[in-house]
Order: C-alpha cells, then sequence, then structure tokens
C-alpha cells in the first residue's frame, strides 16, 4: 500500500525487453535504502525490486503490467515518480493507493493559472473507474483531489512544490498518464450498481 506522496524521482538509466518482459535500471537517490523483494511505485504502479548496485536498482515489468500502463512509453532518461510503500503506524498524508493501475489517461491541457497549474486528463469510462468532485484520484502515483469532475475527463490543479518535485512539470498535451481510481470511490459505485 502507498500514500501518493512521492518520496523522489529516478532517472530511467536502462530499458530491455526479455520476450514480454521489460527489464528497468533506475538511479535515484534512496537505492542505498532499497532492498531486494521490497515494493516501489514508479509512476504509481507497483514494482518489485529484483537486484540493485551502489548507484542504481532494476524492476521487472510482466505484459499485463505494460499493457495497463504508460510503460512502454517509458525512455531512458525519463524522470519517474518514487514512492516507497508505506509503514504501519505512519501518518496517511495522501489517500489509500494500492499501486495497482486501472489504466492509462491522456493529458487534453496543461497551464499555468497564476502560480499553480491546471491539468484536464481524459479517459475510457469503465466500470467502477469514475471521478467524483473533491474525491481522490492518482496521477501518476501522485495523490491528489479531483476538481471539475466530468464524464470521462477530469482536472486537478498543482501546487507549486508538487510541480517542482514530480514529473508533473514534464506534462503536456498528449502525454499519457497511469490513473489509479480512489479504491473507496470504486467500492461504492460497484454498491450502488449491483443495487
Amino acid at each position: 500500500m502507498f500514500t501518493g506522496i512521492v518520496e523522489t524521482l529516478g532517472t530511467i538509466q536502462e530499458i530491455k525487453k526479455e520476450n514480454t518482459n521489460l527489464h528497468i535500471t533506475m538511479h535515484s537517490s534512496i537505492t542505498s535504502e532499497l532492498k531486494i523483494d521490497q515494493s516501489v511505485a514508479h509512476n504509481g504502479i507497483c514494482l518489485t525490486v529484483v537486484a540493485i548496485t551502489d548507484t542504481s536498482y532494476s524492476v521487472t515489468a510482466i505484459d499485463e503490467t505494460v499493457k495497463k500502463t504508460n510503460l512502454s512509453d517509458w525512455n531512458v532518461g525519463d524522470t519517474v515518480n518514487l514512492e516507497r510503500a508505506m509503514k504501519l503506524g505512519d501518518r496517511l498524508d495522501g489517500h489509500i493507493v494500492q499501486g495497482h493501475v486501472d489504466q492509462t489517461g491522456t493529458c487534453i491541457l496543461a497551464e499555468e493559472t497564476d502560480g499553480s497549474w491546471l491539468y484536464t486528463f481524459e479517459y475510457d469510462k469503465g466500470p467502477n473507474n469514475i471521478t467524483i468532485e473533491k474525491g481522490s484520484i492518482t496521477v501518476n502515483g501522485v495523490s491528489l483531489t479531483v476538481v471539475d469532475s466530468k464524464q470521462n475527463q477530469f482536472s486537478v490543479a498543482i501546487i507549486p512544490y508538487t510541480y517542482e518535485h514530480t514529473n508533473f512539470n514534464s506534462f503536456k498535451v498528449g502525454t499519457k498518464i497511469n490513473l489509479e481510481f480512489d479504491v473507496i470511490g470504486k467500492y461504492v459505485s460497484r454498491l450502488y450498481a449491483n443495487k
């Protein structure tokens, strides 16, 4: 489980394809604190650390994960939002995030709004994939509050700190992002759907 509060950024050093798997090597300031078998969210995708060197670590993504996320768009040199799994007893500063991406979305608006940034994303409506005004959403692993929720799209307002410390500063119209819808919202929508 994660909180959607990005801990740091990582830089992709290498991507190797083996059959349908992708092996990704990352450089990050938290590498020395990681251990093999540890779960780390990468742009909201929970991946297991499989190898560690002095300055980098590697994870493997299987075909199912590649198909559901924006992993196929990643390139060497890209920055990735990183968050280690939460510890029991820690404060839950964001919201409950599983690290299981529901689907990708596309940025359709990215604009500075007098000191903050407004982004609008479009997604394919699926069963239980909904946004709720002032509800939670995870975009590339970042816990955010939904503003202007509409059919198949929503907006988020980004404060300067988040803009500077996540990969939101690289988003532009057309950027494909990972979405994890609020697990509580999904549960509630299932309850109403079954009535």
